[in-house]
């Protein structure tokens, strides 16, 4: 499928790996300009160079922190007017809620919620104005199957997610898209982060942890950062334009609702 997005612009954060990484090659594969943004600079141009030389696309790097206004505003200085934007970043570890105090619960917000909310204030009038815009955020099953231990990133997740269905509705009448990817368990850095921790707060091996969560999965497997890719690719699409305010779940089948 002819995706209509050749010569477009995209910035992406959290970009030098996994699932963000993914979604930068599906795009670039489509002629669109890139701009991948992370905190990482070696990890980053791999990933650049990895991405120019499989498609020939015109890949610009940011070594910027996006959960600060400064990393934003670099990110934003490089790619100014953007026609897609992928708002993506890491959770925080799980634990036991009678050991957060306020700090967690901020470090939370700031992480999670909010810089995604200040991307989106600083490019979605533009969008709007010239008429074409894409914003897609990658959150997780979570905010549908709440798990105790990883209740900062429930909470702040869920305000993402609010914020984005009121935004959303505003600007589709403008051809801009707002929606929200919910991944299960795909096997990426940060996947492999948390079963670590699961396993030293358990005390149950990590191999085990990683073999059963697979297996407790319908597809039997974790899913594949190009999948991932492939999603984020036909919803930034021409074709997407009356796909806007949804949580999309990308989980194997996992979540266990009918709606």
């Amino acid at each position: 499928m002819e995706l209509g997005l050749a010569g477009r612009k995209a910035l992406l954060s959290g970009a030098s790996k996994g699932m963000g990484k993914a979604c930068a090659l599906a795009v670039a594969r489509e002629g669109v300009d890139v701009t991948m943004v992370a905190r990482t600079a070696g990890t980053l141009e791999a990933a650049a160079a990895e991405i120019r030389a499989a498609t020939g696309a015109k890949v610009t790097t940011v070594v910027a922190d996006i959960t600060t206004e400064e990393g934003r505003a670099a990110a934003l200085a490089a790619c100014p007017e953007p026609d897609i934007l992928l708002n993506n970043a890491g959770g925080m570890p799980p634990g036991d809620f009678r050991e957060w105090n306020r700090d967690d619960w901020i470090r939370a917000v700031d992480m999670m919620m909010l810089p995604p909310i200040f991307m989106m204030k600083a490019t979605v009038d533009g969008m709007m104005e010239r008429g074409f815009g894409r914003i897609v955020n990658i959150a997780s099953r979570s905010v549908k199957i709440a798990h105790a231990e990883l209740g900062l990133s429930n909470g702040a997740r869920s305000g993402l997610v609010g914020f984005s269905a009121g935004l959303a509705r505003q600007t589709v009448g403008r051809n801009v898209t707002i929606n929200t990817l919910l991944p299960g368990i795909f096997d990426s850095d940060g996947q492999r982060a948390h079963v670590a921790r699961m396993a030293e707060t358990s005390g149950r091996a990590y191999d085990d942890i990683w073999a059963s969560r697979a297996a407790g999965n319908p597809a039997g497997r974790f899913g594949r950062p190009e999948e991932i890719g492939a999603y984020f690719a036909f919803l930034v699409s021409a074709h997407a334009g009356f796909i806007t305010g949804q949580n999309l779940l990308i989980d194997g089948g996992e979540y266990p609702g009918t709606y």
